[in-house]
């Protein structure tokens, strides 16, 4: 097995692995096929049965590079009373960043 990582961006935290794809919130100032450093906040090392616990964080540890920049599908949101002929439908799409994760030190 390869290293796992818990890294936080845009507010959430991220189980990750060498080699993964995933979406995180929109990072803004990046191109596509940047590379970027993600604060890490735990290392696992499954074949040597040990663990490397941030207090709070062990820096900048895992690598990424930016596959794309996207908005996901439009959500749909209805606002209606009853009686007093109001009905309100808007729609929202969500900003999102792909990554992928290069390396894990």
């Amino acid at each position: 097995m390869s290293k796992i990582a818990v890294i936080r961006t845009g507010g959430k935290q991220y189980k990750v692995q060498e080699g993964q794809t995933l979406k995180v919130e929109k990072l803004n100032n990046t191109q596509k096929g940047d590379k970027i450093n993600l604060e890490t906040l735990l290392v696992s090392f499954p074949e040597e049965d040990k663990v490397d616990i941030g207090q709070p964080t062990l820096g900048e540890k895992t690598q990424g590079q930016i596959v794309e920049h996207s908005r996901s599908k439009k959500m749909r949101v209805v606002k209606f009373k009853n009686k007093i002929r109001y009905k309100r439908e808007i729609g929202h799409k969500q900003p999102y960043t792909k990554i992928k994760i290069a390396s894990i030190k």
